[in-house]
């Protein structure tokens, strides 16, 4: 009898492995459709405390979401326009950066005698190639031109999101067999996702308007796009910020000068600890229920299926999955897998 239970649920461990693997192809295939809606439901999920605070002042739910819509549209219109701005001088630059590299690598030429390095100052320039950097600049450019033109299907998508919110309780009560504990499991969901979404978006706002002050103030080229790039990276946990803080360095130590560079250096360590090490683990803290080596694998993971979009949502995409897994007996077994610690059933 126990070898047959045994046998039973290691069926329905290999029948939602194999369900998953269906759904993750489908998933894939599917990117160009499916990436945009996921993209506008966890922007949805940011803006719905807006929704609910100007529900608390009286403001009908229509015209709140209105407001709000509006107002994103505004700033997404401003932001994009002033990021392909500074993209555009950038890219107009880049064929002058291969001489300054090349005086640069001059300069430090007694360095590469005492290194007994093969390479000259003058071979090594001779590998650097602007057209490179130019062609990813304009196809970043041509990306974010691309993206203008679906800001309005995107925003009208997160609209009509926001104002199905309030029948979302309903629905869940129609579709399960267990409508309280269906219910608990959605909210749960909501609640994780918002309040994760939330808080990453505000320390990133904040990282991103520190860095680019810390650039300006020791003036730094393309602060703004730089603190752009903070921003948005900062959502990719354990290394987006590293990532982030990679070119601004090297521009630095390479046009600025060797004690601009390593400023800038600390400045960026004292941010990622202030932001990544201390303030994010205290507001978050263990609440999202992941394991490190689980965060960090589903980074690659997402990342694979959806693209930069995936990587930037590994964390909550991971905490739904999660949260959808644990209340089956197959799917249960998995959420452990996932999780920092045992489940409470």
């Amino acid at each position: 009898m126990r070898k047959t239970m045994v046998t039973t649920q290691g069926l329905r461990i290999v029948v939602m492995m194999a369900m998953l693997v269906v759904i993750f192809a489908g998933i894939k295939s599917a990117a160009d459709i499916i990436v945009p809606f996921i993209l506008a439901l966890f922007l949805a999920f940011v803006l719905n405390p807006l929704i609910v605070l100007l529900g608390k002042w009286r403001v009908p739910r229509a015209l709140a979401v209105l407001l709000v819509a509006t107002l994103t549209v505004c700033l997404m219109v401003f932001l994009t326009t002033k990021l392909l701005m500074t993209l555009n001088e950038f890219a107009r630059t880049l064929p002058q950066y291969r001489g300054l590299i090349a005086a640069k690598l001059i300069e430090i030429d007694a360095w590469f005698h005492w290194s007994e390095l093969s390479l000259t100052p003058e071979q090594l320039a001779g590998y650097i190639d602007p057209a490179v950097m130019l062609n990813l600049v304009s196809k970043l450019i041509s990306y974010l031109s691309n993206a203008m033109a679906g800001l309005f299907l995107l925003l009208m998508t997160v609209a009509f999101m926001l104002l199905e919110v309030p029948q979302l309780p309903y629905k869940v009560q129609q579709m399960s067999e267990d409508p309280g504990k269906g219910m608990a499991n959605v909210q749960r969901a909501l609640d994780s996702v918002t309040r994760y979404l939330v808080i990453k978006t505000l320390i990133s706002v904040v990282t991103g308007l520190a860095v680019w002050a810390l650039l300006a103030v020791m003036g730094i080229r393309f602060a703004f796009l730089w603190g752009m790039l903070a921003f948005a990276l900062n959502y990719i946990p354990n290394i987006g910020s590293f990532i982030a803080a990679i070119p601004p360095i090297i521009q630095a130590f390479l046009f600025n000068g060797f004690s601009e560079g390593l400023i800038l250096t600390g400045g960026y360590i004292l941010i990622n600890l202030l932001f990544g090490s201390i303030i994010d683990p205290k507001i978050l803290g263990r609440g999202l229920g992941l394991s490190t080596l689980v965060v960090f694998v589903s980074l690659i993971f997402w990342g694979w299926l959806m693209g930069p979009v995936g990587m930037l949502l590994s964390v909550p995409l991971t905490i739904v999955l999660k949260i959808a897994l644990e209340p089956t007996a197959a799917g249960h077994k998995i959420a452990v897998l996932l999780g920092d610690g045992p489940l409470k059933r």
